[in-house]
């Protein structure tokens, strides 16, 4: 396993091994013990499949709060996705920073979010499957949403936002200037 550090502390790219051979190819796509062995010890206690049918659906920002705030390993099982981390822990160095990373059923990457963090993705494809492991269960009273397409944040998300495919809760979700994180560094 490839670990990759990013400029976003503890926002990491995995990059697994994959075992091939006529019949195709095996990679194991989460082993505590090795993960350990990278300083990387998160108790994932749910996991989550989304399908999104049409190119450039547009999936966050989101965030669950404390105290369900939740750590995600994500992957892409079909299709491409650039996925989205932005920082949004106050007194963090980077805060309001963000980086993205394509992940595909192709190349196998995963990122791994800590909580702190909000996350989304834009389908570079139709047909996407986006698997991902969360550290917490789903608490719909900790649920929210930054808007996606916040100029203050500037995210480049490969596709044309004037024809983004957008969630009634991604519509309406506030500015970055008028939300207040609440995750501290």
């Amino acid at each position: 396993m490839k670990i990759t550090e990013t400029i976003l502390p503890g926002v990491l790219i995995l990059e697994l091994r994959r075992f091939g051979d006529d019949r195709g190819w095996f990679m194991e796509s989460w082993n505590r013990d090795t993960l350990r062995g990278h300083g990387i010890d998160i108790d994932f206690v749910q996991d989550n499949h989304s399908y999104s049918a049409h190119k450039g659906t547009v999936r966050g920002l989101h965030y669950q709060a404390p105290p369900h705030a939740q750590d995600k390993l994500v992957r892409v099982g079909r299709g491409s996705a650039r996925d989205v981390a932005v920082d949004v822990r106050r007194g963090s160095e980077t805060y309001g920073h963000w980086i993205s990373v394509d992940l595909s059923a192709e190349n196998g990457r995963q990122l791994l979010i800590p909580r702190g963090f909000l996350h989304g993705f834009a389908t570079l494809t139709p047909d996407v499957e986006l698997l991902y492991k969360c550290s917490d269960v789903y608490a719909p009273d900790c649920d929210g949403a930054v808007a996606w397409n916040d100029p203050d944040i500037g995210i480049d998300w490969g596709i044309d936002p004037a024809a983004a495919t957008l969630s009634d809760k991604d519509r309406a979700a506030p500015r970055f200037a008028d939300w207040t994180s609440p995750f501290t560094a």
